[in-house]
């Protein structure tokens, strides 16, 4: 790589390839529409402070866009701070089924593991 080319920044969020499978199954079982991609983001609520969203959207005008394994997310740039950093995984058996966040920015979380302070 040259001195003058640039990289693009990291992505804030990590998908694990289990979780990457899931929501590509996701889109072709569910048929999500064509512009809608993975939104990720932040909101207040929950018993913690903060609770995670997951969803599928289309971009809005404070997103930040990337993509990681052909899926295009989509972020709103301000929650890129409560973000940074996060793995976003899959899990699908006896104890536990669904999404889970290992958000390194959490001073907190609780017990439904959907919510956490910052």
């Amino acid at each position: 790589m040259s001195a003058t080319a640039t990289q693009a920044p990291p992505a804030p969020v990590t998908l694990t390839p289990r979780a990457a499978e899931e929501i590509k199954k996701i889109m072709q079982t569910k048929e999500i529409p064509e512009g809608f991609s993975l939104r990720v983001g932040v909101r207040g609520g929950g018993c913690s402070g903060m609770s995670y969203i997951l969803g599928f959207d289309k971009k809005r005008e404070h997103d930040a866009e990337f993509e990681q394994d052909g899926i295009v997310i989509y972020m709103d740039k301000r929650h890129g701070l409560y973000l940074m950093g996060t793995v976003i995984d899959y899990h699908d058996g006896l104890n536990a089924r669904g999404f889970t966040f290992d958000n390194p920015n959490a001073v907190s979380t609780c017990g439904c593991g959907s919510s956490f302070a910052a």
